[in-house]
C-alpha cells in the first residue's frame, strides 16, 4: 500500500550542521523512492539571522506554540490529505501546534525525538560538565535557574515553558514516538512518558559510496566540537598517549562548534593532529573510509551515535563512551571498544589499542557485519513503513 506522509521539521543552523537534518533528509529520499507520496512542511534556523528585531521577539514568544505554524501545517493537511503527519524537529519554529493542527484533521501522528527536549529543555541532559536529569520527571524549574539554553535564563524561559504548557498535547496527541535507541526510551520512560506510546527504531544509513580498504591511515573524530562531546577529554586523552602510537596514526579532526579555537589552537604546529574544520558530506565519508577507527567520547549520555553507524558501514570500528545509546551500537571488544565516561586514562588506552592495524581490521569487519544486520536502508524502511502502518491501523479501529 502506498502511504501518503506530511513530513516536518525545522532545520538547524547550518554553520552548525545536525544529524537530525540528515536524518530527515535521508527518510524523504528513501520513502519516495520505494513510491510513497511525501510532502515536506520545514522551516529554517538560518532564516532567523534575516529577521528584524520585532519578528525575532515573535518567533521567541511563539515557542510554546505557533497560531501561523499550525495554519500552515493545517492547509498542508488539507490539500495533501495524508495519512500520517510525521515530526521531527519542532524548535523553534514548527511548534507544537503541529499536532494540534493533525488532531483536529483526524490524522494521526508519530514523533521522531532526536534528543530529549521533551523532558529536558536543554536537549541534552547535561550541565556544568556532568550529566544532568533535574528536571527529568519533575516541573523543569531548575533549567531556567542555571540557564541551560545556551547558558542564558532569557534564552531558556521559553523552552521552559513550552515544555510544561504542552506535556498534554505531546504525550496524549502524538499517537507513537519514534525512540532512536533503547536508552533514550528508558530515560523518557522513567521521566513519565507513556511506555505503549515510545516504540524503539533506530536510525539507519544509507551504503556509503566509499567503504575501508586495508586499515586505515589515521584516527578521528568527526563531530560538534564542544564540551557534552567530550573533545576536552579526547585532547587530554591523545596527550597521554606514546608519541610512537600518536604519530603512526595521526588524529584528524572535523567539525566545528564553541571548542574550535581551542582545538585549533591545540593542534596548530603538530604532526600527530590536524584540524580539518567544517567538511561536506562527501569528505566526511572519505575521512571516515580512511580512519583505523572513530572517536566517540561522549561525556553526555547520546541519544544516537549517527556518526558510529556511519563507521560501521564503511567497515571502521569505534571507540566510544560506555553510557548512553553507545552501549547498544558499540559490541564492546567486537565491532568496537568502550571506555569508562569521562576518563582520559581509559580512553587512552582504548585508543592505543584500537591503534593496532589487526585489532582495527578484525573489529571493523565485526563492525561491517553488524550494520548489514541492523542498519542499513532496507530496514529502516521497513520499520518506518511499518510504524506509520501501525498508527494508521489505530486510528481506523478508533474510528470504527
Amino acid at each position: 500500500m502506498t502511504l501518503r506522509v506530511l513530513m516536518a521539521h525545522n532545520r538547524y543552523r547550518s554553520g552548525q550542521p545536525s544529524g537530525e537534518d540528515h536524518v530527515f533528509d535521508q527518510e524523504v529520499t528513501l520513502l519516495r523512492a520505494h513510491g510513497h507520496q511525501v510532502e515536506t512542511v520545514e522551516r529554517r534556523s538560518d532564516d532567523i539571522a534575516a529577521m528584524s528585531r520585532l519578528q525575532k521577539a515573535r518567533v521567541i514568544a511563539e515557542i510554546p506554540g505557533s497560531r501561523r505554524a499550525g495554519e500552515s501545517v493545517a492547509a498542508r493537511i488539507a490539500s495533501f490529505r495524508p495519512d500520517v503527519v510525521h515530526l521531527h524537529n519542532t524548535f523553534p519554529m514548527v511548534t507544537a501546534s503541529a499536532i494540534r493542527a493533525a488532531n483536529v484533521a483526524g490524522v494521526p501522528v508519530v514523533a521522531t525525538l532526536h534528543n530529549f527536549r521533551l523532558v529536558c529543555p536543554s536537549g541534552t541532559l547535561y550541565r556544568d560538565g556532568r550529566v544532568c536529569d533535574d528536571c527529568v520527571g519533575r516541573v523543569p524549574w531548575p533549567s531556567v535557574r542555571h540557564g541551560c539554553y545556551r547558558g542564558s535564563r532569557p534564552a531558556t524561559v521559553p523552552l521552559t515553558v513550552a515544555m510544561v504548557a504542552n506535556r498534554r498535547r505531546w504525550w496524549h496527541g502524538v499517537e507513537t514516538f519514534f525512540c532512536i535507541s533503547a536508552a533514550q526510551r528508558r530515560t523518557l520512560i522513567a521521566a513519565g512518558m507513556p511506555a505503549e506510546r515510545l516504540v524503539v527504531k533506530h536510525n539507519f544509513v544509507p551504503e556509503p559510496r566509499v567503504a575501508r580498504s586495508g586499515v586505515g591511515e589515521h584516527l578521528l573524530y568527526l563531530g560538534r566540537l564542544n564540551e557534552e562531546k567530550g573533545v576536552g577529554l579526547l585532547m587530554a586523552a591523545w596527550d597521554r598517549l606514546p608519541q610512537e602510537t600518536r604519530l603512526r596514526t595521526p588524529l584528524r579532526i572535523a567539525g566545528t562548534g564553541e571548542l574550535a579555537a581551542r582545538v585549533s589552537g591545540w593542534a596548530a604546529g603538530r604532526d600527530d593532529v590536524e584540524y580539518l574544520g567544517l567538511r561536506d558530506r562527501a569528505e566526511c565519508e572519505r575521512l571516515i573510509a580512511g580512519a583505523r577507527a572513530v572517536l566517540v567520547p561522549s561525556v553526555w549520555p547520546e541519544a544516537f551515535g549517527l556518526v558510529v553507524v556511519e563507521a560501521m558501514a564503511a567497515g571502521v570500528p569505534a571507540v566510544g563512551a560506555a553510557h548512553g545509546s553507545l552501549l547498544e551500537l558499540v559490541s564492546d571488544g567486537v565491532s568496537g571498544i568502550l571506555h569508562e565516561v569521562g576518563d582520559a586514562g581509559s580512553l587512552s588506552a582504548c585508543i592505543d589499542a584500537v591503534s593496532d592495524p589487526a585489532t582495527s581490521a578484525r573489529m571493523g569487519a565485526a563492525a561491517r557485519a553488524r550494520y548489514l544486520a541492523h542498519f542499513t536502508e532496507q530496514t529502516g524502511l521497513a520499520r518506518l513503513v511499518e510504524g506509520y502502518r501501525a498508527v494508521i491501523r489505530s486510528e481506523r479501529g478508533a474510528s470504527v
